[in-house]
């Protein structure tokens, strides 16, 4: 396992990419929680910190897929690096004015939602021009996956580190900071520089005229909210079971089995197409859900969570792939794009609806809407099994041109290769 991930990063361009792409995306891993923590620092109430990181997060999800397909019409270093420059100022004008004039603080947040670098779907398009093999890129987009699970629980421990050492302010401006180097790593590396969307068909819905990928966005809508309603019932839970660390101990976990399935999906080749293998990872990820609501003792729940996150990354990873073969042609960033936003979006969704069912049935009504949504997921992609049959020939992701000259990338593979 450890030798294939070697031999992948020591491809050239790789580590840089990787972890330029994660630096980068920092500040949005990180983004609610700063607020709220800023916001609260300045006097305000959380009703007006939640508000604002809504605000944040709404942006983002509006913003993405349009950069995206910015991205696919201009090219990586066009649209990447004014818009995380452009985000960071956005923060930059919070942390100046603090809460007043309130609506100028909005318009900040919204500033710093909305022109978040789409740096996620960007790396996935670049890995065909950068690995030399379809098994890598595959590995790649499983590696990717992981590298986000630490992302997440190392982000937020950075924020706090950051306002204990300074301010919360201050922590905005650094993370914020962090994240404009990230993307600048990112958009000057050359296959960046280099990488061109194959040309595309004018069309207003550019890649949501995929039936296939509209397939996918409404799967992930589900496991987004699964995830979300989670992260909530996990508090619920905690406050059955007397407070303290319960809930870290089984976010930690649901984190830690994402992370260890995404190794050990990664370290191999997988035979059959990539729709199917979906389908049936979907399907362990909803049955992972279901013990859940069993809501037994803390080590018992601890163990539970952390096979439910076991297919989680391999799920993501997975549907990389798909997302990669029935994009239109020139539209793969923001394809990529879409599946990211509607995932925040549906765990925006879970975390509100599991707030009312908590309060009505407790830590069992919120676990149990993760669980109807692993179900739900796993019904979308039943039901549309006939959207998915057949990929959109095309050349999503052009590789760099000196890739084509040299032989880098193996015969017959693109971002749209038949895998």
């Amino acid at each position: 396992m450890a030798t294939g991930y070697a031999e992948l990063l020591r491809t050239r361009h790789a580590a840089r990419l990787l972890m330029g792409t994660l630096v980068g995306r920092l500040p949005n891993a990180t983004a609610s929680l700063a607020v709220v923590l800023f916001v609260r620092a300045e006097g305000g109430s959380y009703v007006l910190a939640g508000a604002l990181a809504a605000v944040y997060a709404i942006c983002m999800a509006i913003g993405q897929p349009l950069l995206g397909r910015a991205v696919d019409l201009y090219g990586q270093p066009r649209v990447m690096l004014p818009a995380a420059v452009l985000s960071a100022l956005g923060m930059a004008l919070l942390a100046a004015v603090g809460l007043e004039p309130l609506w100028l603080a909005i318009a900040a947040a919204a500033i710093a939602g909305f022109f978040t670098p789409p740096l996620e779907g960007g790396l996935r398009a670049l890995w065909p021009g950068v690995l030399q093999r379809s098994d890598q890129v595959h590995a790649a987009y499983a590696l990717d996956a992981v590298a986000q699970e630490v992302m997440f629980a190392v982000g937020p421990l950075l924020v706090t580190l950051g306002v204990a050492a300074w301010s919360a302010g201050a922590a905005l401006l650094v993370i914020n900071a962090v994240g404009v180097l990230g993307a600048l790593s990112v958009v000057v590396s050359k296959p960046s520089r280099q990488w061109r969307s194959g040309p595309r068909e004018a069309h207003w819905l550019g890649a949501l005229r995929s039936a296939g990928l509209l397939v996918l966005i409404g799967a992930f809508f589900f496991v987004g909210l699964a995830l979300g309603s989670i992260e909530v019932a996990a508090v619920a839970y905690a406050d059955q079971r007397g407070g303290g660390m319960v809930s870290s101990y089984l976010l930690s976990a649901l984190g830690s089995g994402a992370l260890v399935g995404g190794l050990v999906y990664g370290a191999r080749e997988w035979p059959g197409r990539p729709e199917g293998r979906l389908r049936l990872l979907i399907a362990l990820l909803a049955l992972g859900y279901l013990p859940l609501v069993l809501v037994p003792g803390v080590a018992a729940m601890t163990a539970l969570t952390g096979v439910a996150g076991l297919f989680l990354a391999p799920a993501l990873a997975c549907a990389f792939v798909v997302v990669d073969r029935h994009a239109p042609k020139g539209t793969v960033t923001e394809a990529f794009s879409w599946l990211v936003t509607t995932f925040g979006v549906g765990a925006a969704a879970g975390a509100s609806a599991a707030g009312p069912a908590v309060e009505g049935g407790g830590a069992v009504a919120g676990f149990s809407v993760a669980a109807a949504a692993g179900i739900a997921a796993l019904l979308v992609l039943l039901s549309t099994k006939r959207f998915l049959r057949d990929p959109v020939q095309r050349t999503a992701g052009a590789a760099p041109a000196e890739n084509d000259r040299n032989g880098a990338v193996e015969p017959g593979f693109r971002a749209g290769h038949q895998a």
